[in-house]
């Protein structure tokens, strides 16, 4: 399918109530560049553009609206050859400029390539773009916090130093999850202020709203928030 009819499709499903919603939830990005397109409708477009054949329009960065990226993700997300996909990661992640989209694209493949994984993720940690580090934390996140959990993780995550604010959201919500479920080696990140004052004290926020985590641990962890 061409460039022109992939758009031309994208319209065809607009929702302009969906769009308005969308817009207050992505302060980042200018309105008029959100179709309204429901996810569930995008990421089954994806796949009927990924089985069809879908090389010309993940070539075509930059994309003009909202939608064609979240597309795009889903349609990288869907990539088998696990070579492939970090190439594609690579040349879109430059052009991720929202939380939405960067938190939407997520490579299956990369669940069964975790070794080598890690090495992507570092060089995703130091890069300079906003979305870049929010989405290696996210892996991060997804990919490490269970059977292939190591506490050097959580080092990687608390030596990122960003002050945008999706950064430091992305920072937060890792560290609430790693101590919904690895509690133990996470705690003394917060016993022993390792994390700047906001990142801290929202990962403590985000921890006491999780029902992974006791009523116990929930007390303890509020008697920690700084001021």
């Amino acid at each position: 399918m061409e460039n022109k009819e992939i758009r031309e499709k994208l319209f065809e499903m607009q929702d302009l109530k969906y769009r308005d919603f969308q817009a207050k939830l992505m302060p980042t990005i200018d309105k008029e560049t959100i179709i309204g397109v429901r996810t569930p409708l995008l990421r089954q477009f994806a796949k009927e553009l990924k089985k069809a054949g879908a090389e010309d329009f993940l070539d075509s960065l930059p994309h003009k609206y909202y939608e064609e990226n979240n597309l795009h993700g889903f349609i990288v997300s869907e990539i088998k050859d696990y070579g492939e996909a970090v190439r594609r990661m690579d040349e879109f992640l430059p052009y991720v400029d929202n939380w939405a989209t960067c938190d939407s694209t997520s490579p299956k493949v990369f669940k069964k390539h975790k070794a080598e994984l890690v090495c992507e993720i570092d060089r995703w940690l130091a890069s300079d773009e906003v979305y870049t580090i929010r989405f290696g934390i996210e892996m991060l996140m997804s990919h490490y916090l269970d059977d292939d959990f190591s506490p050097e993780y959580l080092r990687k995550v608390a030596d990122v130093k960003h002050d945008d604010y999706y950064v430091k959201m992305m920072v937060a919500w890792y560290f609430a999850t790693a101590l919904a479920k690895q509690y133990e080696s996470t705690l003394p990140y917060i016993e022993k202020n390792l994390l700047e004052t906001w990142t801290h004290n929202k990962s403590i926020q985000k921890a006491t709203e999780s029902y992974r985590i006791t009523d116990g641990q929930k007390a303890y962890l509020r008697t920690l928030k700084r001021k």
